[in-house]
């Protein structure tokens, strides 16, 4: 009995860990789309600021790949 709850523990802990990181990745999406929408809608950019939006595109693609991997993750346990 006590070996089953030390798993069911174990194994809560380790959702409650990916589902923190898929928030926290999320979150990162919605703060990088504040700042894409902010330099997107000038009317002139720095090219600074073209590097910067594909660097943000990048991050936004990284995070959403992690996050999909995660999900596939829960769904197979």
């Amino acid at each position: 009995m006590s070996e089953n709850n030390d798993e069911l523990v174990k194994a809560q802990n380790e959702l409650i860990g990916i589902l923190f990181e898929i928030i926290k990745r999320l979150q990162s999406n919605n703060d990088l789309d504040a700042e894409y929408f902010q330099i997107i809608s000038k009317k002139i950019r720095t090219e600074n600021e073209n590097v910067r939006l594909n660097e943000i595109t990048k991050e936004r693609e990284d995070n959403a790949e992690i996050v999909s991997r995660l999900l596939k993750q829960i769904e197979s346990n």
